[in-house]
């Protein structure tokens, strides 16, 4: 199965994709089990202290962060699994579809092969207004989930030896 990319809103929504030199299986563990989010999901120094997973349409992806000192607890479920080619999760609803009081994004993972027994990698992130994809791109989207895919790569190169 070949995932179809979602239509774009430039109006809501920020994407970026990037090759990796990493095979698309491993790409989808790293983003699946709850050992190896720790180690790329946010920009370094800050941390994931806790991953839960439920990998499941209507299952929790919650994580934990530690940003300077400050505890940040996010919560959220899969809308779309599609095994090793696209994830789909929001945290406009916590798991048992409960809404969120102050919804964020919907992130959208496409993966597909890539020359060389690599990953071509798109990231989308959608939100609920112009004005919030406007805050989440003024707050560094770009950088902040290309330093993501950076950590991630080399998180998995590392895997490979």
């Amino acid at each position: 199965m070949t995932v179809k990319a979602p239509e774009l809103d430039p109006k809501t929504d920020l994407s970026f994709t990037r090759t990796l030199a990493v095979p698309r299986q491993l790409v989808w563990d790293c983003w699946t089990k709850p050992e190896h989010i720790p180690h790329f999901f946010i920009p370094k120094p800050h941390r994931v202290t806790a991953v839960d997973i439920d990998l499941r349409v209507g299952g929790r992806f919650n994580t934990t962060f530690d940003v300077e000192g400050n505890v940040m607890d996010n919560q959220g479920v899969y809308l779309e699994v599609v095994p090793q080619e696209k994830l789909v999760f929001t945290d406009a609803y916590t798991e048992g579809w409960k809404p969120a009081p102050e919804p964020f994004m919907t992130a959208i993972l496409l993966l597909a092969d890539a020359p060389g027994g690599g990953t071509s990698y798109t990231a989308i992130a959608r939100h609920r207004s112009p004005e919030t994809r406007e805050s989440h791109e003024q707050m560094g989207f770009f950088d902040g989930w290309g330093t993501v895919v950076t950590q991630l790569e080399d998180y998995a190169r590392g895997l490979l030896k």
